[in-house]
């Protein structure tokens, strides 16, 4: 299979993995939120910061330089295989001991046995961290598809019926635990791989000196990346975070969805063609547009339908995130450009930059956030987004030099793309204002807006002959021409 079909066909499996899962794990957050508060939902965002080092601290970066390792062998897999065991146990191990001080520190007493059963996910996920890799490796998705779908499902169901019950946000420790173990599981029976008694020292040190640059830059990345939520967590009301993280994953939801789909192939994609700047440039050239063609208009049209789409499926009580989730918006498009940048560095072997820039990004981050905050959570937010807008310059700036794509170039290709979304955009908020004046009812408001917005937007596309309709076509009919 060649390079290009065989990018097309995880393109397809990704696609489906992240709707599927997306869609149904979305679905569930629907009855979730209708079941639980919005505090609940507050309560387990405070302790996604820990959730997160423990998580970055488990992967040490070692599974980026495996599918980076052309010739990884069974030596290579065992040995980080046995490490990220015993880290995990470690991390476990530190979690345990502080959460009494995390409880303390966000003055809510249950975070301390939640935090202890929430990090058991540690040690599950460990077991199952190098089969994934292989996967993602093979570009195989359509087995990470079959194994993601029954896990979600399965944890799902654990977590509505706990709700249902009445167990408040216990149902989201259970579910998340269960789910876990399901993932696991499956990953064990389908890959059919198990390690070797194998631990190499010069295999550990060769991956561990490429992945703790990359541990570092993303130890700091979730501290910065939630330090949101403990801000948030530490001085507002916990209904408060839990409007935050809604809107939040209302916005990663769609984000997600496509440029999560897109980063699992273009990493390994990226990597197979890491020496050949030109054919590099031009696939990352594509590959951005065609997230800027997916997202754009997505993420406009549904902050101008927040209210009725936010009002239909959380009900009332969730109102107050609707500001939130339309300032999110906006950052929430520039989040992807920051993957693909990096990922440039990464199949460059220059995970030495990816951290000197993460060290930057973080210090800007910080004063940003000391010059918002005294203008509250919406300060909070449009500090939110200033921070990422400089944060994606720098990206674009040092990750072109290596393939000559500067970032007023890349700006340049999407920004056609940006203006046809805007003006779709505008369509539909001028419609669904006739509609509030005839008193239309939510699902309405919702179903009419998106459909003005998305047929308004597609055939400008159309008219001005937009390559990425034609990239978006191939890939659906695979029909690419496999000497390219």
């Amino acid at each position: 299979m060649s390079l290009r079909k065989q990018a097309t066909s995880g393109m397809m499996w990704t696609f489906a993995q992240q709707f599927s899962t997306q869609g149904i794990g979305f679905i569930i957050s629907v009855v979730l939120a209708r079941l639980l508060l919005p505090a609940e939902f507050g309560i387990i965002g405070m302790i996604a910061i820990f959730m997160g080092i423990g998580g970055a601290l488990v992967d040490s970066g070692l599974a980026s330089s495996l599918i980076r390792t052309p010739d990884a062998n069974e030596e290579d897999f065992s040995t980080v295989f046995y490490f990220n065991i015993l880290g995990s146990i470690l991390i476990y191990f530190i979690l345990y001991l502080t959460a009494p001080f995390i409880a303390n520190f966000f003055d809510q007493p249950i975070l301390k046995n939640i935090t202890r059963v929430y990090g058991i996910t540690f040690i599950i996920n460990a077991f199952s961290t190098i089969q994934l890799t292989r996967l993602t490796q093979k570009m195989d998705f359509k087995t990470q598809m079959i194994v993601s779908v029954p896990a979600l499902i399965g944890g799902g169901i654990v977590g509505i019926t706990l709700a249902y019950l009445g167990h408040g946000v216990w149902s989201l420790v259970w579910m998340r635990l269960i789910q876990s173990f399901l993932n696991s599981v499956q990953l064990w029976i389908v890959t059919k791989w198990k390690p070797s008694l194998i631990f190499n020292i010069a295999k550990f040190k060769y991956h561990f000196n490429f992945g703790y640059k990359l541990l570092l830059s993303g130890l700091l990345d979730t501290v910065f990346t939630n330090i949101y939520t403990v801000i948030i967590g530490k001085f507002f009301l916990p209904a408060q975070l839990g409007f935050y993280t809604r809107a939040s994953s209302v916005v990663r939801m769609p984000v997600d969805n496509i440029s999560g789909a897109l980063h699992k192939v273009t990493y390994p994609l990226f990597a197979q063609i890491k020496d050949d700047n030109e054919r590099l440039k031009k696939v990352y050239k594509q590959i951005l547009q065609m997230i800027s063609f997916l997202i754009a208009p997505t993420l406009i049209i549904m902050g101008v339908l927040a209210t009725p789409l936010f009002r239909f499926l959380f009900t009332e009580k969730w109102l107050p995130a609707v500001p939130y989730f339309q300032i999110l918006c906006i950052s929430g498009f520039m989040y992807p450009f920051h993957f693909y940048n990096l990922n440039i560095l990464n199949v460059k072997g220059r995970s030495d930059l990816f951290l000197k820039l993460e060290i930057i990004k973080k210090i800007l981050l910080v004063i940003t956030i000391l010059l918002s905050i005294p203008f509250g959570i919406y300060g909070l937010l449009w500090g939110m987004v200033i921070s990422s807008a400089l944060a994606l310059s720098i990206n674009a700036h040092y990750s072109g030099k290596f393939i000559h794509y500067s970032g007023f170039k890349q700006i340049k290709d999407v920004l056609p793309i940006l203006l046809i979304a805007l003006i779709a955009g505008a369509l539909t908020l001028t419609i669904d204002r006739i509609m509030i004046n005839f008193k239309v009812i939510d699902i309405f408001r919702i179903i009419i807006g998106i459909s003005v917005g998305v047929l308004s937007y597609w055939a400008m596309a159309v008219v001005f002959k937009f390559q990425s309709i034609q990239d978006i076509k191939t890939i659906i009919i695979r029909k690419y021409d496999t000497n390219n």
